[in-house]
């Protein structure tokens, strides 16, 4: 009979996870003060996901608020800010719109075009040309087509490669071009294009690899100059997946667009035919570079490149490097921050970034221009300035004596003095911040936006504290530790042990709803960043390299106890919880230490490790357990027990904790079979284990009704073992 029984839904949960959380910001008009700010929200009785944007007049008036339609796929303002380009899906059709203010100056729809608009960060583009008279974008080109099957079947079948989780539909990028005027037309406003000047073609860049090259994040640098990233396909016909893994083959390339001429001798300007137009890799191929940004000088004339770049292959994700180039003497390229190997626990650790710099990322102060950018700092984020001719990194978020330890995220500049960002803690859920610099050079804060929270949910996250510990003799180690202030007489709460997948990512003082909401049912939670861990220096990262399934372990174990000897917790009252390669650290350590943990939830993780099956992750297999991968690696009977040897699985017939399983079934970074496997095989040694498997679900688990059931799965599993201690 089934252990797990239904509790009911948590208030808590549902008001924590149903806040609006900002995702990107944009200044409309910046002279005016005027900025916009998108924020993602859930419903969980629709069970569904919301966009909402604020209208914020930084010089008085309250902000506007208004429900984002779901036929808008992405937006954009031009540089001059007179204009607004939407891609939009409605009714099974797709628009390209450009509007100037409220008139609508272009409109082509592109539905037998191409397929769907790309608005993920690895492929998407969105960019008007300088004159405003053109715009970049990127969608899914048409498969093949066959007129006649019983003449010539297989293009409509042949194997295509995809981008891997949560993008399996995206198999072709394609960068468009389309233009609604001439160049040499004014920018300013105009009354609606004429149907005839208006043109759609798809860029097909001269291919000059043996590999095939796949376009997007296209950016305009003049009217007829463009820099994209070039995503590239193995020598064995894969595309890795790229998601959380910023050492895919990738570089930065230069298009340079076709004559007018050229383009007027198409037979159907608006078909998004092909066109090909010169292409040149500025990058090495030994670098995995993204993410590129034009800096221009106040005539608009572009001066600067820049972008991001780490080592293809071995971590999937490590210290980043941030590249320049000067485009105005196209001059080599210069590495503005380089790898930072080791720092002191003080010291500026390198730069650890999400995939992209901000999609607006410079502003000027001190008679200097910079980029900023967001940047993991041991275990928060923080705000970095980078000098974009010294690379001298300023911090400006940096926590002082008392302050409160949030975790910052950049949205967007004006581009010249100030920026928006969204900042939290623990405790302390997003909040939309202003920062300006003033004539002295001095970087104020305002903030102008926040949550409102019932009286319940505050006085409850009053209630919490939160610190982070480092452990003694196992550096660079520390731990999150959110517990309550106050603990009754009697046993301590129980410890939850929470450590994060990747391995190389960082549980951060961010606000994860899911885990407060956790912590405000009694528990401690422990969330381990343990050696390879992001946000610490170079060295740290690659120490784990053929290390995982013992130091990491070795790590959280150390955590659990520390804090056992230092009072925070008690010995056993100890549970366990991760996902992913926090779900492996979470059946090794039930594995190893059986003794140790009462109980265990893990979400899709990684069991067996040389059963790689059908991961669109691989070499993640290899690379991190310390193994070589290349193109015709095959996975031999002494790779497979090197890797079973390191899994979790190979400690199954010491567990004794009881486990809860959940599956997404539409997972492709681990396969579903791991988690199934194990279940099987706990089953069968007669131990206690139940599973959910969630339809539609990927890797993280989170759809709205998923994540909440999965929550409310977690939190009675650990109740019903909570009561029988």
């Amino acid at each position: 009979m089934s252990s797990l029984k239904h509790n009911g839904t948590s208030p808590l949960f549902i008001e924590l996870t149903e806040l609006p959380v900002p995702t990107s910001a944009e200044f409309i008009k910046p002279n005016d003060g005027v900025l916009r700010v998108t924020y993602s929200v859930r419903d969980n009785e629709r069970n569904a996901k919301k966009s909402v944007t604020k209208t914020f007049s930084l010089n008085g008036g309250s902000p506007v608020t208004a429900q984002e339609s779901p036929e808008i796929k992405a937006s954009t303002t031009s540089l001059s800010t007179e204009r607004q380009a939407i891609l939009r899906e409605a009714s099974e059709k797709r628009f390209v719109e450009i509007w100037a203010g409220a008139q609508l100056e272009a409109c082509l729809e592109v539905t037998k075009a191409h397929g769907e608009f790309h608005t993920n960060e690895f492929t998407s583009s969105l960019s008007f040309s300088p004159s405003e008279t053109a715009l970049l974008y990127t969608a899914e080109a048409n498969p093949p087509i066959v007129q006649n099957l019983s003449e010539d079947p297989y293009p409509k079948f042949r194997y295509t490669p995809h981008f891997g989780e949560t993008l399996h539909s995206q198999k072709r990028p394609t960068i468009y071009l389309f233009r609604w005027r001439s160049p040499a037309v004014a920018a300013s406003p105009r009354a609606r294009a004429a149907k005839e000047d208006l043109s759609l073609i798809a860029l097909s860049p001269a291919e000059v690899e043996t590999v095939p090259v796949l376009f997007g994040q296209a950016v305009f640098a003049t009217e007829e100059r463009i820099f994209a990233t070039g995503y590239e396909h193995t020598k064995d016909g894969r595309i890795l997946g790229i998601k959380y893994c910023p050492n895919r083959p990738a570089g930065i390339w230069e298009l340079t667009l076709p004559t007018q001429d050229a383009l007027g001798e198409l037979d159907d300007r608006v078909s998004g035919s092909a066109v090909a137009c010169s292409s040149t890799r500025l990058t090495l191929s030994e670098r995995s570079c993204r993410s590129p940004r034009v800096l221009r000088d106040a005539s608009g004339t572009p001066t600067k490149l820049l972008w991001l770049s780490n080592p293809v292959g071995g971590a999937h994700s490590a210290c980043v490097q941030l590249y320049s180039r000067d485009l105005r003497s196209d001059s080599g390229d210069k590495v503005l921050v380089d790898t930072v190997f080791e720092a002191g626990e003080k010291e500026f650790p390198g730069l650890y970034l999400d995939y992209n710099l901000p999609a607006s990322p410079f502003t000027e102060y001190r008679g200097h221009t910079y980029v900023a950018m967001h940047s993991l700092w041991r275990s928060r984020s923080t705000v970095l300035f980078v000098d974009v001719d010294s690379g001298e990194v300023s911090h400006e978020t940096e926590v002082f004596s008392g302050g409160e330890p949030y975790s910052w995220k950049v949205l967007s500049t004006d581009g010249y003095s100030r920026l928006v960002c969204t900042r939290s803690t623990p405790t302390i859920p997003s909040e939309v911040v202003l920062g300006a610099f003033d004539r002295q050079g001095n970087l104020n804060w305002t903030l102008l936006d926040r949550p409102a929270l019932s009286m319940e949910a505050t006085e409850a996250l009053n209630g919490l504290k939160h610190s982070v510990v480092s452990i003694p003799e196992r550096y660079p180690t520390d731990v999150l530790v959110i517990q309550p202030k106050e603990v009754p007489p009697g046993p301590k709460p129980i410890c939850i042990t929470y450590p994060h997948g990747g391995p190389h990512s960082t549980s951060t003082t961010a606000f994860s709803p899911a885990a407060i909401a956790l912590a405000l049912e009694g528990y401690t939670l422990s969330m381990p960043n343990y050696t390879g861990s992001l946000g610490f220096g170079e060295k740290w990262v690659q120490k784990l390299i053929g290390e995982c399934g013992t130091l990491d372990v070795g790590d959280c174990i150390a955590t659990v106890e520390h804090l056992i000897t230092s009072g925070i917790s008690e010995r056993g009252r100890q549970f366990v919880q991760g996902g992913s390669h926090g779900g492996f650290l979470a059946g090794h350590l039930i594995g190893q230490y059986p003794d140790v943990f009462q109980a265990a939830v893990l979400a899709n993780p990684v069991i067996s490790c040389g059963e790689i099956s059908t991961s669109d992750i691989p070499d993640w297999y290899f690379a991190e357990f310390g193994l070589s991968f290349e193109p015709d690696t095959l996975l031999t009977p002494e790779t497979y027990k090197k890797l079973f040897n390191a899994s979790p699985i190979a400690h199954v017939d010491k567990v004794r904790t009881p486990v809860l399983l959940a599956i997404g079934e539409d997972d492709l970074r681990v396969a579903p079979t791991q988690g199934r496997g194990y279940y099987h095989a706990l089953k069968g040694r007669g131990k206690q284990v139940e599973m959910l498997t969630f339809p539609k679900e990927t890797h993280p688990i989170d759809g709205v009704e998923a994540s909440r059931v999965w929550w409310e799965a977690t939190r009675d599993w650990l109740r019903v073992v909570a009561e029988q201690m």
